[in-house]
This record gives C-alpha cells, sequence and structure tokens, in this order.
C-alpha cells in the first residue's frame, strides 16, 4: 500500500479569540504522485487549510503528517526548514521580489535549501534551463519582473515553485484574474511540469470550471465538519 504523502486525523483549527472552529477534518489523505483540487467558497478555509499543510499555523488538535513528518511536533524553525526543502508554493499574487531579477527570483528557494540547491545542480543555470523552457526567454529575463505580463508572470512563478524538484507544490488560487484560455493553458502547462518533476500538486480555488482538469477533486464543504456545524 503506498504511504500517503499528506494525512490529516482529526484535524481542528480554531482561530484566537474565536468560539468556533474554522477547520474540523477527520480524513484527508494525497497520495505521492496524485494531482488534487480542493474547492470552496470564499470563506471556507482553504487559505487556512493550507497554511496548517506548510507549517505556517498549527493545528488545536489531531494529526497532520506532511511526506512522513510530524508537523505539529517540530519546532517553528524546523517547519520553516521542512517548507523550505520539500515545498514549492505558488502564491495567488505570486509574490515576485521587484528588487531581485527575474534568474534571482527564480532560485530564490534554493537559496534557502541545501537540498534543492544540491538537486538543482548548477542553481544559475538550471534557473535559466526552466525559464527557457517556459518560454521566458533571455531576452525577457533583462526585464524587471514587474515589468512583465500576468501570463509571463506565472510562468517564472512556476519556475520557482519546482526549481530543486520539491516533492509538493501548492498552488494557492493563482489563475483568479486570468480569463478562460489563459486559465486553461496554465493549468496544463503546471501538470506536466509537475509530472516531469514527480511532484504532488495541491491546487486550491474557489473556481468549478477547474474541476474537470482534475483527477482527483474534493469540495471543502463535504470533508469541513466545522462549515455544517456553523450552518445549523
Amino acid at each position: 500500500m503506498t504511504e500517503a504523502v499528506i494525512s490529516l486525523n482529526n484535524l481542528q483549527f480554531t482561530w484566537p479569540r474565536s468560539s468556533q472552529p474554522v477547520l474540523s477534518i477527520e480524513q484527508l489523505h494525497v497520495n505521492p504522485g496524485e494531482h488534487l483540487f480542493i474547492q470552496g467558497k470564499s470563506g471556507s478555509g482553504k487559505t487556512t487549510l493550507l497554511n496548517l499543510l506548510t507549517g505556517i499555523n498549527q493545528p488545536d488538535s489531531g494529526q497532520l503528517s506532511v511526506l512522513g513528518f510530524d508537523l505539529p511536533a517540530m519546532s517553528s524553525i524546523r517547519r520553516d526548514s521542512f517548507r523550505a526543502d520539500h515545498l514549492g508554493v505558488i502564491f495567488q499574487q505570486f509574490n515576485l521580489l521587484p528588487f531581485l531579477s527575474i534568474v534571482d527570483n527564480v532560485m530564490l528557494p534554493c537559496r534557502f535549501s541545501k537540498r534543492r540547491r544540491d538537486k538543482a545542480g548548477n542553481l544559475e543555470q538550471a534557473a535559466k534551463q526552466m525559464l527557457d523552457e517556459l518560454q521566458i526567454s533571455e531576452n525577457l529575463r533583462q526585464r524587471n519582473v514587474m515589468d512583465l505580463s500576468v501570463g509571463q508572470q506565472q510562468r517564472v512563478a512556476v519556475a520557482r515553485a519546482l526549481i530543486g524538484n520539491p516533492e509538493i507544490v501548492i498552488a494557492d488560487e493563482p489563475t483568479s484574474a486570468l480569463d478562460t484560455e489563459n486559465r486553461d493553458n496554465f493549468v496544463d502547462l503546471l501538470f506536466r511540469r509537475a509530472n516531469e518533476h514527480g511532484s504532488t500538486l495541491i491546487f486550491v480555488s474557489h473556481d468549478q470550471h477547474l474541476f474537470n482538469h482534475f483527477q482527483h477533486s474534493i469540495h471543502l464543504d463535504d470533508v469541513n465538519l466545522a462549515i455544517a456545524t456553523s450552518a445549523e
């Protein structure tokens, strides 16, 4: 039996000074190489779930294992190191740094992780090769990252998330500002690159039109008991 790369059991999280949990999940398991689409409306707990999976926040109770590591048992420093070593994150607003070159933006995760830096090999060469594959030409790389189109910034964000072959790639609503054609092209591109690098993909969105792109999907309303409780 394949061991899950992400395993949640009886997980609960409540914000400080709140009387009601925002997340209460009995069970959620993600297998290696799986492409999982997590759908949910605004306020359903999607970002909170991602913050738990990446170790930014800790659950109040329950079991949370990522790649066999017990995240709640780790110190904050160890969780930061774990996140840098094993997770590639594509943020909704991309979070590219305007004071860094495009190549430096891509290399940034490997500056914080020897594990990913070693897997990348020649870091600058790996970053440039990935940008070439994603059609960010040498000419484009001379620009400030903020001068790129939205689609080009997306591809830089994908390169940054995938460099050093992280085991898990997490995409937090990165298509919210895109039209249908660019959205579909972006998802296809992300799938292709994740498959090439053997990464598990967690894609979080409220956009139900993305449902058909994924073999595996869940709606947070169906697994988050806190939503049902608050609706009563």
